[in-house]
């Protein structure tokens, strides 16, 4: 029975996600800042699933990751799913400060832990889900794009590092456009919103299928194809 810990279980693409390996026979760890919502996705399946409070911005998270694997009893696939998003067209100073340290730190925090874990094991899976925000430097979200992109990056860079080690570790890094969830939420209308059951439907299909990288869905492929031939003088005047 495989074992997966997913990190951000408590909300949109991450408890689809969960619910969908719960259907595969999984046992799962699953963890988030707020445990009544885990609680609920415990109830699907009492003994089979472990609950955790984990806040990926604190120093202590890296222990309860720890903690919960031996739960658990091991683990074969960790999902990351945690993260936080806004435009920020003025700049303010806490947005991008915080968006930095959640996408950033915590993300660096976690997966390096989960990697750590894989290294001592001697094999394992990391997925996560970054963005397509990562393709290019996008002005309504300053932070936000660019720490998605250090996300893609840190990915694609422990990934050749684990092939020099020798170490069986895999990488998949999700990248989904514009997702219906809680992230997303307020006056501002995305266009080519997608649903986020759909979206995790995608997402466990490229972790099954062992994918590097999948952009979701075929529409932002062709998007952010455009966008990386776009030479920097045209992109910088472009009204996002």
């Amino acid at each position: 029975m495989k074992k997966v810990i997913i990190i951000g279980a408590s909300s949109g693409m991450g408890m689809e996600v969960s619910k969908l390996f719960l259907e595969q026979g999984c046992r799962l760890g699953i963890a988030a800042r707020r445990e009544d919502r885990l609680q609920a996705i415990k109830q699907l399946a009492p003994d089979r699933v472990e609950v955790m409070t984990i806040d990926v911005n604190d120093d202590s998270a890296t222990h309860h990751l720890r903690e919960l694997i031996d739960r658990l009893g091991g683990m074969d696939l960790f999902f990351y799913s945690s993260g936080i998003g806004k435009q920020n067209r003025t700049l303010t100073s806490d947005i991008e400060l915080n968006t930095v340290n959640t996408n950033g730190l915590g993300f660096t925090r976690m997966i390096g832990e989960a990697y750590r874990y894989f290294a001592e094991q001697g094999e394992g899976h990391i997925a996560a889900i970054t963005s397509i925000a990562g393709t290019k430097g996008l002005g309504p979200a300053p932070s936000y794009s660019a720490t998605k992109a250090f996300q893609n990056i840190y990915l694609q860079a422990l990934e050749q590092q684990a092939n020099a080690r020798g170490l069986k570790i895999r990488f998949t890094d999700i990248r989904p456009g514009f997702v219906d969830t809680d992230l997303l939420s307020g006056d501002f209308r995305y266009p080519m919103m997608l649903k986020p059951e759909k979206v995790a439907r995608q997402i466990v299909k490229a972790i099954n299928n062992k994918r590097h990288i999948q952009v979701i869905d075929w529409r932002y492929t062709i998007m952010t194809a455009l966008w990386r031939r776009l030479p920097r003088p045209l992109w910088r005047h472009l009204k996002l």
